[in-house]
């Protein structure tokens, strides 16, 4: 027994009947002041340092979308000044513009036409056209997988699932059970030894992917996002990625993924604030 290393992303995935004692719990279908002190003087504080400065590319800027439901999104950004993010869905393509100028071009990865159900959750990766803008930026970001992560895991590797409590060990077949001690899941043995899964491998005994707390190390994958993270809220990201092949393809899960070279340069000219066109 022993914890499996995490399977690279995107995981390859067959689309297919499950066989298994979970065959009617999945479903997996595919679609097309500092306050002042009393007595004492305030010190003013620096401002920050200005964005640099971004040159216009000799390149074409986006056009204008063949698919009617992309047109309003599309009008709006074109109704837009001032410095913005459009992406195209179905180019798989991403311009920094500002007023008609552009600054910049980039192939993206978009969110895969999948729809993944599990019990009572459900959850759609395509990638959501509207208006958004740039919440935070992060260097260095750590990913947390989400719930669907080991899921979809369990499903491509014919795993049964089971979520880990701090309070509910589970037993195994060899006597020894899957625990939580401290930010570590691991294997406590019949003689009482504690064997942490390490860091970036996913808890698999007995045919059963283990599903450990939020709070755990094990939730926390760093290099997953690339180097840096623009944030657009309600978990969508500009990020990298260390799979750069996937770049020009639809295989995320919701976010827009790109090369960590275009990445940085959104992160080093692009104010938080920034109105980010999705069509």
């Amino acid at each position: 027994m022993r914890a499996e290393r995490r399977a690279p992303f995107p995981v390859p995935m067959m689309v297919r009947p499950i066989r298994s004692s979970l065959a009617s719990r999945w479903v997996l279908v595919v679609l097309a002041a500092l306050p002042a002190l009393e007595g004492r003087p305030l010190r003013a504080q620096a401002a920050p340092p200005p964005l640099p400065a971004a040159e216009a590319l000799p390149v074409a800027g986006p056009s204008a979308p063949a698919d009617p439901e992309a047109l309003p999104v599309w009008n709006e950004a074109q109704r837009a000044t001032g410095r913005r993010i459009l992406v195209s869905l179905a180019e798989r393509r991403l311009w920094l513009m500002e007023g008609s100028t552009t600054l910049h071009s980039a192939r993206v990865a978009v969110g895969k036409p999948v729809i993944l159900e599990y019990e009572d959750q459900t959850w759609n990766f395509a990638t959501p056209r509207g208006r958004r803008e740039v919440l935070g930026k992060q260097a260095n970001p750590v990913w947390v997988p989400p719930d669907w992560h080991y899921v979809e895991l369990a499903m491509a590797q014919g795993w049964k699932l089971e979520v880990v409590r701090r309070d509910r060990p589970v037993p195994l077949g060899d006597g020894s059970s899957v625990v939580v001690r401290g930010r570590r899941i691991g294997r406590l043995t019949p003689e009482g030894s504690f064997v942490p899964v390490p860091p970036g491998e996913e808890a698999v005994f007995d045919g059963t992917l283990f599903v450990p707390p939020l709070d755990t190390e094990n939730r926390r994958i760093p290099g997953e996002l690339g180097r840096f993270k623009l944030d657009l809220g309600d978990a969508y990201y500009l990020h990298g990625t260390p799979y750069p092949e996937s770049v020009g393809s639809a295989t995320t899960h919701g976010c827009i993924r790109l090369l960590d070279e275009d990445l940085e340069y959104l992160y080093r000219t692009v104010a938080v604030g920034t109105p980010v066109f999705l069509y």
